[in-house]
């Protein structure tokens, strides 16, 4: 079957599902539920914008205070001017690991305590092939590789509650590859395909939680992996111009993506171990055929990938 072929039946297959439709049709069995997070400390990626910026308003307005991490200055400003002391604004480039390291050794010599909740939000799809100064690509960097290494680095510091959630934004659009470690990093050019990129990286955030579940069960964060639906962010309208012309009339709003993240970080369901993804408050199958399952790369091979771009990149010998 042809990529096009492929990609016309997914759209035809979800079009009711993951835009407002859909959204709009759970919506009327779900209760009516205030959030209270008073008191908590979140962290945020990709807090300035989209999805990101929805989630920090509204976790704010409910008595969090969230470290929002994004590499705008001028836009974690306006953040911090219009929601106030509830905002803690960290400029740092989430595509390069140093940046991770640094912000990681900040936090933890700072005497402001652990966190409540963890957002991995941030996500980039880029249409042009593009190297960060440590040698990756960029998208895998942000999307991928960074959150594993902030998410580790937090609670190797214990700069994670006990009994706290960890929550990663992958996307719909996983379902329609495996897990293959040696797509991850397209580290050439030619025959570079952004949202292909996209949608490996995805997959890889759906298998790496799980991994998390099992190595930290009973004794660490709960780990969720979520999924917003179709979104109409910024990101959509630069990097898919033709799919939003198609459906731009039924996307979801920023506020309609971020709301399964804001009721697993105040319900923390339980979910029993296995790998599925989260979409509109309910637990759904990480899988929709067998081929995306049967030709996945095991969980370790992923993990000790990610672990040696690190130690590549902060010591390019290793390399």
């Amino acid at each position: 079957m042809s990529g096009a072929l492929k990609g016309l039946l997914f759209f035809g297959r979800f079009a009711n599902s993951f835009s407002r439709l859909g959204y709009r049709q759970r919506k009327l069995f779900w209760r009516d539920e205030s959030l209270d997070f008073d008191g908590e400390r979140w962290l945020v990626t990709g807090a300035t914008g989209g999805i990101g910026r929805a989630i920090t308003e509204r976790a704010v307005s409910a008595g969090a205070t969230v470290t929002a991490l994004a590499r705008n200055e001028q836009k974690l400003g306006q953040l911090v001017g219009e929601l106030g002391e509830g905002v803690e604004p960290r400029k740092v480039d989430l595509s390069l690991v140093g940046e991770i390291d640094r912000v990681l050794d900040e936090l933890g010599s700072e005497d402001t305590g652990p966190f409540d909740v963890l957002l991995n939000n941030v996500g980039v799809l880029l249409n042009e092939h593009s190297l960060s100064d440590e040698g990756f690509e960029v998208s895998f960097a942000t999307n991928l590789l960074n959150h594993y290494l902030l998410t580790e680095g937090l609670l190797d510091r214990g700069l994670m509650k006990p009994g706290s959630a960890v929550i990663n934004m992958s996307s719909g659009g996983m379902y329609n590859v495996p897990l293959k470690v040696k797509a991850l990093n397209a580290a050439e050019p030619a025959g570079y395909n952004g949202v292909t990129a996209y949608a490996f990286h995805k997959r890889a955030q759906v298998v790496l939680t799980d991994w998390w579940q099992q190595k930290y069960a009973g004794s660490g964060p709960s780990f969720y992996v979520m999924h917003p639906g179709w979104v109409d962010t910024e990101g959509v309208r630069t990097s898919l111009p033709g799919f939003r012309a198609l459906f731009k009339h039924v996307l979801r709003d920023a506020e309609e993506g971020a709301d399964t993240a804001l009721w697993l970080a105040s319900d923390r369901p339980a979910q029993p171990a296995g790998e599925a993804i989260w979409f509109d408050r309910a637990r759904r199958p990480a899988h929709l055929s067998g081929d995306t399952r049967e030709t996945s790369d095991p969980a370790d091979d992923l993990v000790r990938f990610l672990d040696a771009c690190a130690a590549s990149a902060r010591d390019p010998a290793t390399s």
